[in-house]
């Protein structure tokens, strides 16, 4: 179990007992731990055997320490076990509808035994919600529209939670000796935002003979985290995970292996192109080889490199398999050099302890400097986030001076002076002028009023692009992916103001975010905007996060001329000032 797979159990048994109208108190406990757990640095497998280590941290007593122990003793806690069997555990689905907490649902619950969506959908739709105390039509209809969202994007999960998913397994099947190559396939290779399922390739000695396959597909599924085996054969087996994850294992001769790496990895678009290429040159393309028409005789397969190779094409990145031109990119030789993690030599939107991170100036600049970063800049909140203790005029100031003796005590690494700050409803910037321009980076974001009509919105960005302190459009879109959709705006204006006025656009790298994503950053590229890739820190376990900005960069097919913090340190300031 790692710290996300224990904080997930813990919140959930929070919210069971918040629902089973449990004292505050202890529903409060059990979250509390939870987040601890969540952002703790270090794995609680690592800590359980010295109890005063784990005492030590925030939010976990003796009681939540049993609770721990118990886990890793018999890979389960009871009392969740209980409430999952009292509720039924399609009773957390209804925990991801927008709008509808734990007390809404117990109302529900005390009143109609209603504990999954269908029912609850069925409810709504006979008016049955309304007449509940705290409710009314109005409510029900806003529960109709969130139930409407949630089926949208279920099944759907967030890249990192597919890649950490992704990694716990590799982990198992590498104990299993006849295993030697373990490697995710389709759109978590090719970089998706979200991911559906798991495809895992696996070849090696225990992939060849019958005999050899059936153990190893016995041991795939003895695999502790699957709770139901969907289907079983003679070199697949496909699983649920407890988060409701399908992941199909598929074993593989490795005469194969580049075939079916290159098939299962997708996209499906990119593969019947790629197909129909092979038909005009006389060979057929499936998942286990590359072979002539006329003698059926495979010519590739063992690698995806062989494979292009043999098509006349230079090898296509996974991240660019959409079918998108690639293609014909690679027969003329001009695919682009993609931006890669090491292009980047800076990350520049951190939040410290002044708002409502958890790190200070210093702390956050030495783990930068340990991952090669030549610069960072602090941008904490601006005073229209009061629940992040955002900064005033004076607050700010008084950090910038902060910020400048930090840089001036830290050799090794250039820390910036910079600031988020909110773009009002109206377009204007939540700090005084005076104040912005003493900063070396001011990223402009909006964190309220989502609602507004598109032209309203549109002249609300613009207005921001065309303060002369603005450096950066933060999160341009503002969605939360799986939770809250993008705003509404013409992006193209907006994007048209920033290349007039050498305003940049973040790639927030958060995998809730990854805003922009890699439709809108390739119309960012067509107007000539830059990009800045960046985290949105605010605990320096945040800052590995940056891979997958790096990912949504790559499927864009950005380069590193297109991202400014790739740029050394003072041609990098020069930018934050538009001068590109």
């Amino acid at each position: 179990m790692d710290n996300k797979s224990i904080a997930g159990i813990l919140y959930e048994t929070a919210d069971m007992l918040e629902i089973d109208g449990q004292d505050s108190f202890r529903v409060r406990s059990y979250r509390n731990a939870a987040q601890a757990i969540e952002n703790c640095p270090q794995q609680m497998q690592d800590l359980i055997a010295d109890p005063k280590q784990v005492l030590a941290i925030p939010g976990i007593g003796k009681g939540m320490l049993a609770n721990l122990n118990e886990m890793f003793s018999e890979g389960r806690l009871k009392l969740h076990a209980e409430l999952l069997d009292k509720y039924h555990p399609s009773m957390l689905q209804l925990l991801k509808i927008q709008g509808l907490g734990p007390k809404t649902i117990a109302l529900i619950w005390s009143a109609y035994k209603i504990c999954d969506v269908d029912g609850l959908e069925k409810l709504a739709r006979e008016g049955k919600i309304r007449i509940l105390p705290r409710m009314g039509e109005k409510h029900e209809q806003k529960l109709l529209k969130a139930i409407e969202d949630y089926r949208r994007i279920a099944g759907r999960f967030l890249i990192d939670t597919a890649e950490a998913e992704a990694t716990k397994l590799e982990e198992y099947l590498s104990k299993f000796p006849g295993f030697e190559k373990i490697t995710p396939a389709g759109s978590l290779r090719r970089g998706r935002e979200t991911v559906g399922d798991l495809d895992i390739l696996v070849t090696g000695p225990g992939c060849c003979s019958p005999e050899e396959r059936a153990q190893a597909v016995s041991y795939v599924a003895k695999y502790p985290p699957l709770m139901e085996i969907i289907g079983q054969g003679d070199n697949k087996i496909s699983f649920r995970l407890r988060n409701d994850m399908q992941v199909d294992v598929r074993l593989l001769p490795p005469e194969s292996f580049g075939a079916a790496m290159q098939y299962f990895t997708g996209s499906k678009a990119h593969n019947v192109a790629l197909r129909q290429r092979a038909l005009k040159m006389g060979y057929t393309l499936n998942e286990y080889s590359l072979a002539s028409l006329k003698t059926e005789k495979p010519v590739a397969g063992k690698t995806e490199e062989e494979i292009y190779a043999k098509l006349g094409l230079d090898y296509i990145p996974p991240e660019l398999r959409e079918n998108l031109g690639e293609i014909d990119a690679a027969e003329k030789h001009t695919l682009p050099t993609l931006i890669t993690q090491a292009d980047l030599q800076g990350d520049v939107h951190m939040h410290t302890v002044e708002t409502d991170g958890r790190n200070t100036i210093e702390e956050l600049a030495e783990a930068a400097k340990a991952r090669g970063y030549k610069y960072i800049a602090i941008t904490d909140h601006s005073k229209n986030l009061a629940f992040a203790n955002g900064l005033d005029d004076k607050r700010a100031l008084v950090h910038i001076q902060k910020i400048r003796d930090a840089n001036d005590r830290i050799h090794g690494i250039q820390v910036f002076a910079g600031i988020e700050v909110d773009i009002l409803p109206d377009g204007d910037l939540d700090l005084s002028d005076d104040v912005l321009a003493q900063m070396d980076v001011v990223i402009a974001s909006v964190h309220s009023v989502f609602n507004q009509e598109p032209a309203k919105m549109t002249d609300r960005l613009i207005k921001a692009v065309e303060n002369p302190n603005t450096s950066i459009i933060g999160h341009p879109t503002g969605r939360i992916q799986l939770r809250r959709d993008a705003y509404q705006f013409d992006m193209h204006a907006v994007l048209s103001a920033a290349a007039a006025r050498k305003v940049a656009m973040e790639l927030n790298a958060y995998p809730d975010r990854l805003d922009l994503n890699d439709i809108n950053l390739r119309h960012a590229k067509q107007h000539g905007v830059k990009i800045v890739i960046n985290t949105d820190t605010h605990h320096i376990s945040h800052m590995e996060k940056i891979r997958y900005g790096i990912l949504q960069a790559r499927r864009a097919w950005l380069t590193k001329a297109d991202v400014l913090n790739t740029l050394p340190a003072q041609r990098f300031a020069r930018a934050m000032k538009h001068e590109w």
